[in-house]
């Protein structure tokens, strides 16, 4: 179950509720109910490619630093610290985790340094940014307002913030829904919700803590991105590619999903390591990884594996005599079982 844990490393978690229990009469009430609903009416205005345009580019607004932290529904919890900021086309990002083993990440565009402070190592790598907190991307080719509604649910303060509150409701069973908590200002995501069919939260993210005039420069966080003196740096190899280069294809698109990038990677930096191929699909929320390696009796069980942690649902089983496959996304089960089954060799 590597895989799991590359598949989701660059993936940070949080959840922090922050109830504000406010009581006040008459006037006051009036005032506060005419004030949501003409928040509600200017929410109205906008649709699902408008709210993610405005999500998309917030973070790049302004500089932020902030403490987050992530629950799932089987109650695992995680928190963070991130520290943002971009110069021009360049973003940077310093996430350290406050919880688990101690690691630091750097994202510079596509660049990821993940330093282990313990082992003194650092691990190159370049991917895409995964998740949907508090960065949220704009996929080429997705048709999100086909399959999502957008319905806005007025205003909540977070982390002493007011925020725009919007249901991204799916119009069918591939995906779940998210309930968004967009800085009414900047457009920052500050809190995520990812919901099931029945309404319930598999996951929460959320920040605990946020300054969003942050004194934070891209070029300081390059510089200690860059920092790596101390360390022994290991990049396995990483190669861009296209599924049908590598000899795969799907024999029916799965309904919203679009190809965002494939790559063949070794998961280790050792030349006999293995190579993995990693193909990523997107609607423009939800995303799935398809990850095909060499079948090897002596590392991959016999029968196939089923995997949940919150919103990521996880299924590893042999696709042919000679591959093994392991699906991963923040999907239901049943999406990740069609991605399987549609999966066939070119050539």
């Amino acid at each position: 179950m590597k895989l799991f844990g590359v598949a989701r490393n660059c993936k940070t978690w949080c959840r922090t509720w922050l109830v504000v229990a406010l009581c006040a009469a008459g006037a006051s009430l009036a005032m506060a109910e005419d004030a949501k609903s003409s928040a509600s009416e200017v929410q109205t205005e906008r649709g699902v490619v408008q709210w993610i345009e405005r999500m998309h580019s917030a973070p790049c607004s302004r500089p932020y630093a902030g403490t987050f932290v992530v629950l799932s529904a089987a109650g695992a919890m995680a928190s963070s610290r991130i520290w943002q900021a971009c110069d021009g086309q360049q973003q940077m990002e310093r996430v350290e985790a406050l919880s688990g083993t101690p690691r630091t990440i750097f994202r510079r565009n596509d660049e990821v340094r993940t330093f282990w402070p313990q082992s003194r190592v650092v691990r190159v790598d370049r991917r895409e940014a995964s998740g949907l907190f508090p960065r949220v991307p704009v996929v080429t080719g997705a048709a999100i307002s086909q399959f999502y509604s957008a319905r806005p649910l007025g205003q909540e303060r977070v982390a002493g913030r007011v925020a725009d509150v919007v249901w991204f409701k799916p119009q069918d069973t591939l995906r779940f829904g998210y309930r968004f908590w967009s800085e009414k200002d900047s457009g920052l995501v500050v809190k995520l919700q990812t919901l099931d069919a029945e309404g319930r939260v598999l996951e929460q993210s959320a920040f605990s803590e946020l300054d969003l005039n942050a004194p934070v420069r891209a070029d300081q966080l390059s510089r200690l991105m860059d920092a790596t003196a101390g360390y022994k740096v290991v990049a396995p190899s990483v190669v861009k590619t296209t599924a049908q280069e590598e000899g795969w294809a799907l024999r029916q698109p799965v309904a919203g999903f679009v190809p965002v990038s494939c790559h063949r990677r070794t998961v280790s930096a050792t030349d006999e390591a293995p190579a993995v191929l990693q193909c990523l699909y997107s609607d423009g929320l939800a995303s799935v990884s398809l990850f095909m390696e060499p079948f090897d009796a002596h590392r991959h069980p016999a029968q196939p594996q089923v995997s949940s942690m919150g919103s990521t649902q996880l299924i590893a089983q042999r696709v042919l005599s000679d591959v093994w496959l392991t699906a991963v996304g923040e999907v239901p089960l049943q999406t990740l079982r069609l991605f399987a089954g549609q999966l066939e060799r070119t050539r």
